[in-house]
């Protein structure tokens, strides 16, 4: 058995070729003496004919049965515009059949009622399907891209480690129990961050890896507990060095991909970001940026407003043009309430249209600050505005969410358009409520900007970090930074956050004594491969570009794991289940 075509090959110009073929039988059509079976294998699809003297070689034959073909290439009458293969076809003098098939559970169509639960069930199926199959394949077309790209530019790949030690900070680690050290456990690599630093230390002054990386956190569409990542790191390279390379990676991309060749990367310092944006992942395909109007209400008789402003909060604001029929009285309820969520005391608006205003703010606000805010904002008929008057943090992130969720449901996004941004500047710590802590809002080997040094361990909440972001469409596509190289500057990082010498040894120990045999200034990047491909595609969900993925609960719904061990086994480890 040895094809010598595949399904998606054969044209007009094959006419009179004797040919071998494999693959699926998608469809069968009996027309009593004559039989066509639409074949298919991941290049496409060929008809096959079957006259009345070749009927009786498929008469057992149905959807999915595996079948080896040999005819003849013939031109069609009338050709089907559908398929690429569609002004041929071959007619049958030989079939065999090389495996059988139940009923499949689930219709193998580009179009399937199939549930999503029943699709990952039986994900060998859904691989059939176009849509999940032409991602797979976009998947490793991009990864190709990338290591073309980056060979050229005389980067190393070089694989790291699985089997890893736990390390504090990021998300929770999965963990390997060890059998020859009892009690003793691996952890999966959230990602190669120790390795790739180690390999700049090591003289490898450009590094490189799709890396797999692992972490047990809550998921969303966006995230699974194992991922790929495009991983980057550079010697004696700083912020422009890096940027340059990953623009030329994306650039290389999205021509292939998208036959796009005027990829534009505006920078933003994160400030910005959540100023004009509440974001650090602005969707930046449409307008609509928040503009902070405190300085209008310090003294209105708006008690709300003016003791916000008293107390050290901000008033936040932004404009939708020609909404004001678009959004009635029950969607500003909800939209109240939508705000809520981002711990937003509530949501005010007016509307401007007839040269006059209504809603929720016209009672409370004397004319002359309606129309000051009229004149500040450049208010039209047919505006809407909407303001949140709160903390700086919460006002920001509630009506940014409330803008990238108006912006699709008014929409005003252009779906086709690709809009970068790198964020720059990230906050060097967040606080931890739960820890009551500073913690690192990167990772604790993430370089201060050099005008915040003497601010790590007495100003944290105003120190800013060489932290960056690659932004598209409103998703993070990439997290990186300048790293610490110096080890004294990395002692005062960990002393900043409160890690004791005894913890910096136990788990950083190797990494640090590492630094004192010559570390080159470095940074690097790691850019989520699944989310690349996912927003290339079209889709909004991460498992249609995984080929065997998880539930949002982290399950596998195929293969039934996580699932139970023998009791052997976990005698084996010195593991003892606990009960509840």
């Amino acid at each position: 058995m040895n094809r010598d075509h595949t399904c998606g090959e054969l044209r007009k110009t094959d006419e009179g070729k004797h040919v071998r073929l494999c693959g699926w039988v998608a469809k069968r059509r009996n027309l009593g003496s004559i039989v066509f079976i639409d074949l298919r294998d991941r290049y496409g699809i060929t008809q096959i004919t079957f006259d009345e003297n070749h009927s009786e070689l498929v008469k057992d034959v149905r959807n999915e049965y595996v079948i080896e073909v040999e005819g003849t290439v013939a031109v069609k009458q009338t050709a089907n515009p559908k398929l690429e293969t569609g002004e041929i076809e071959v007619l049958c003098d030989s079939c065999k059949i090389l495996s059988s098939a139940k009923t499949t559970p689930m219709i193998i169509a580009d179009e399937t009622d199939a549930l999503e639960e029943l699709r990952l069930k039986y994900r060998y199926l859904d691989i059939r399907r176009n849509p999940i199959k032409d991602k797979l394949i976009l998947r490793d077309k991009i990864a190709t891209i990338v290591r073309k790209v980056l060979h050229d530019d005389d980067f190393v790949e070089v694989e790291t480690p699985i089997l890893s030690k736990s390390t504090p900070e990021g998300a929770r680690d999965y963990l390997v129990p060890s059998r020859l050290y009892k009690g003793k456990f691996y952890a999966l690599p959230q990602s190669p961050q120790q390795y790739k630093q180690l390999l700049m230390i090591g003289g490898m002054d450009r590094y490189f890896q799709i890396a797999r990386c692992f972490r047990d956190e809550d998921l969303r569409a966006d995230r699974q507990p194992e991922f790929t990542q495009i991983d980057i790191e550079m010697s004696f390279a700083d912020e422009e060095d890096i940027f340059t390379e990953v623009e030329k990676v994306m650039k290389a991309i999205f021509k292939e991909v998208k036959g796009i060749n005027d990829l534009e990367f505006p920078r933003i310092r994160y400030v910005d970001a959540m100023d004009r944006y509440g974001s650090d992942k602005p969707d930046l395909r449409f307008g609509n940026e928040m503009v902070t109007v405190s300085d209008l209400f310090k003294g209105s008789a708006f008690a709300v407003f003016s003791n916000c402003v008293k107390e050290g909060g901000i008033i936040k604001a932004v404009v939708f043009h020609n909404a004001a029929e678009k959004i009635s009285r029950k969607k500003f309820d909800e939209l109240n309430e939508f705000v809520k969520i981002y711990k937003a005391k509530g949501l005010a608006y007016l509307k401007y249209d007839n040269d006059e205003f209504t809603g929720s703010l016209n009672n409370a606000l004397p004319a002359e600050e309606k129309e000051a805010l009229k004149q500040f904002l450049s208010l039209k008929n047919g505006d809407v505005v909407f303001l949140v008057a709160d903390r700086k943090n919460i006002a920001e992130t509630a009506l940014g969410a409330l803008r990238k969720k108006l912006g699709e449901e008014l929409e005003l996004i252009d779906k086709n358009a690709y809009r970068f941004a790198w964020i720059t500047e990230f906050p060097m710590y967040e606080f931890s409520e739960e820890e009551n802590r500073w913690v690192s809002a990167h990772h604790p080997f993430t370089a201060p900007r050099d005008e915040d040094v003497d601010k790590l361990s007495n100003d944290q909440a105003n120190c800013y970090s060489r932290a960056y972001d690659l932004v598209i469409n409103g998703y993070e596509l990439l997290s990186g930074s300048v790293r610490i190289h110096d080890s004294m500057m990395q002692k005062k990082v960990f002393d900043a956050l409160g890690l004791t010498e005894e913890q910096i040894r136990n788990k950083f120990g190797f990494f640090i004594e590492a630094f004192d045999y010559g570390a080159p200034p470095h940074c690097g990047v790691g850019i989520g491969l699944e989310r690349l491909t996912m927003i290339l595609s079209g889709t909004d969900n991460i498992k249609d570009v995984v080929a065997f993925p998880k539930t949002a609960s982290a399950y596998c719904l195929m293969s039934d794991a996580p699932n139970t061990v023998d009791q052997d086994q976990l005698d084996f480890l010195s593991l003892e289940i606990k009960k509840d």
